[in-house]
C-alpha cells in the first residue's frame, strides 16, 4: 500500500468533487473531526455506558469522554509519526501532500469508533444477536442469505460504526456524514464480511468490518484507496496502516482510563494504582516525584498521564519500525501487544486484574445482565410489529419509529436493520424507559 492512495479527501456521495491544490484539500479532514463531533449519534455516546453505570455524583467515563479521549491519543500517535518521517525526509510534503494530516484523520476515526456501540455496549450486542441464535429472532432466518444472517447472529458494534456513517437515512440526504474516504477506512478495524470474521489469528478478520448492506460501499473506498485484497472467495482486506494507530489509542485509553475509574469508585486502592502504573511510567524518580503532590486524584492524573505518555512513545516507535511490514499488509498483532518489555507484562498485568476486579464487579455485571433484557425486550416488540404491522398493537408501536429510520423495503432483512438500527442508536436511559414503559412496568407523562 502507498500513501499517496491511502491518504484521500474524496468524500462519501459527494465523489465528483475535486480540489484545486493539496492545500486546499488538507482542511477536509479537520472538517471530519467537526462533523462527527456535532452530530446527534456522537452527542448520544454522553449517555452510553462506558464500564460503570453512570454513578451520580461520582465521575466516571462514558462513551463520549472516552471517545474524545481517544482522539486526543490518536491525534498524538498520527502527528509523532509524521514527524518521524519528515525527519527522514525533509522533502516528504512534496512527495505525500497529505501526509501531514494523519493525525486529523486518527483523530477522526477515534471520534467515530464507538458511534456503532449499542447500549449497555458488548452486552447490548450479545442481546441483539441471542434474539435471533435463541429468541423469537429464529424464525426469519430462511428469510434472508446466509451472509445477512451471519449480520444478525453476531451483530457487530464495527460494521454498525460503517453503516451510521455510510447509510443515506430518510430525510438526511444522501451521504449520511458524508467523511472522506480515508477517515472511514480509518475506523475498519475488521475489513472483511461475517461470514469470513472469527478467526482470532488473523487480526483484521478476528471480528468484521461491515454489514451485506455496505459491503459494496467498502468495497468502493477499498478500491480508491488501494486497499491490499486477499485471494478468497469472500470480500477480505488488509487493514489500512492508520486503523493501528486508532486501534492503539483505544487500546492506551481504556486500559488505564478505567483502572482511574475504579480507583474513584473505591474499587481499587490508591496503592494498588500506583503498583500498576509506575512501571509505566518510565521514570526512575517516580515515587519521589508523587511524594511532592499531597492531593491523591492529582496523584493518581499525573500517574495517568506519564503512563499514556510512556505508551504513546512506544506505540510510536513501533509503527515507525514495523511501517514496511504495516504497509505490505503482514503486520499480524494489534500495537499495544508488541511493545517492549517490561511494558508489555506489565499492560498484560492490568488487562488480567481489569477482567478480575473491574469487569466482573457486581455493578458492571448487574447492568449487562439488565441491558440485556431491555434490548432483548425491545426487539421482542418491534420487529414482529414492523415486519408484520398486522394489528393495532403492530402499528402502535411502529408510530413509535422515528421516521428516518423506515424503509420502503418489502425485504425482511432491510426491515430487521430499520429496527436494529432504531434499537442500537438508543442511549442506556432512553431504551430503558421506552422499555418499561412499552412493557407497562411505568406508564408515560405528556411531559
Amino acid at each position: 500500500m502507498n500513501w499517496d492512495k491511502l491518504l484521500s479527501a474524496k468524500r462519501w456521495g459527494h465523489e465528483n468533487k475535486s480540489y484545486a491544490s493539496p492545500q486546499d484539500a488538507r482542511s477536509e479532514f479537520q472538517r471530519d473531526y467537526d462533523r462527527i463531533i456535532f452530530s446527534s449519534p456522537f452527542r448520544r455516546l454522553q449517555n452510553k455506558t462506558q464500564v460503570f453505570p453512570l454513578p451520580g455524583s461520582i465521575f466516571v467515563h462514558n462513551r463520549l469522554t472516552h471517545s474524545l479521549e481517544v482522539a486526543s491519543v490518536g491525534r498524538s500517535l498520527g502527528r509523532e509519526h509524521y514527524n518521524k518521517l519528515r525527519k527522514d525526509n525533509p522533502n516528504i510534503d512534496d512527495e505525500f501532500p497529505l501526509l501531514s494530516e494523519i493525525g486529523n484523520i486518527v483523530a477522526a476515526a477515534c471520534l467515530a469508533h464507538d458511534l456503532g456501540n449499542p447500549a449497555f455496549g458488548h452486552s447490548g450486542e450479545s442481546a441483539i444477536s441471542h434474539y435471533f441464535i435463541d429468541g423469537d429472532g429464529k424464525k426469519y432466518q430462511n428469510e434472508v442469505s446466509e451472509q445477512q444472517w451471519q449480520d444478525l447472529t453476531n451483530f457487530e458494534g464495527n460494521a454498525n460504526a460503517l453503516r451510521i456513517l455510510t447509510h443515506p437515512y430518510a430525510g438526511k440526504g444522501y451521504g449520511s456524514f458524508a467523511l472522506t474516504y480515508s477517515t472511514i477506512a480509518a475506523i475498519a478495524k475488521y475489513p472483511c464480511s461475517s461470514v469470513v470474521g472469527g478467526d482470532k489469528s488473523q487480526i483484521h478478520l478476528k471480528k468484521y468490518g461491515f454489514f451485506d448492506s455496505e459491503q459494496q460501499g467498502f468495497e468502493r473506498i477499498a478500491n480508491e484507496l488501494d486497499l491490499i485484497r486477499v485471494p478468497n472467495e469472500q470480500l477480505i482486506y488488509k487493514r489500512h496502516p492508520l486503523v493501528y494507530m486508532v486501534e492503539a489509542a483505544d487500546d492506551i485509553c481504556y486500559s488505564i482510563i478505567d483502572l482511574e475509574d475504579a480507583h474513584r469508585l473505591k474499587i481499587l486502592s490508591y496503592h494498588e494504582l500506583e503498583t500498576l502504573l509506575i512501571p509505566l511510567c518510565n521514570d526512575p524518580k517516580m515515587e519521589e516525584r508523587l511524594a511532592r503532590i499531597e492531593d491523591v486524584d492529582a496523584k493518581v492524573g499525573y500517574l495517568r498521564a506519564r503512563s499514556i505518555s510512556t505508551l504513546i512513545q512506544q506505540c510510536s516507535a513501533l509503527l515507525y519500525n514495523e511501517e514496511q511490514t504495516i504497509l505490505n499488509g503482514d503486520f499480524n498483532a494489534s500495537l499495544i501487544d508488541r511493545i517492549d518489555e517490561p511494558f508489555r507484562s506489565t499492560m498484560e498485568t492490568i488487562a488480567k486484574l481489569s477482567v478480575k476486579k473491574i469487569y466482573n464487579y457486581s455493578s458492571v455485571v448487574q447492568i449487562e445482565v439488565a441491558g440485556y433484557k431491555v434490548m432483548g425486550g425491545l426487539l421482542e416488540e418491534f420487529i414482529p410489529a414492523y415486519l408484520s404491522n398486522n394489528s393495532k398493537y403492530h402499528k402502535k408501536l411502529v408510530e413509535l419509529i422515528p421516521k428516518q429510520f423506515l424503509t420502503d423495503s418489502t425485504d425482511t432483512y432491510t426491515r430487521i436493520q430499520t429496527i436494529l438500527d432504531f434499537v442500537s442508536g438508543m442511549t442506556d436511559l432512553y431504551a430503558v424507559e421506552l422499555f418499561r414503559k412499552i412493557k407497562g412496568i411505568s406508564f408515560p407523562s405528556m411531559s
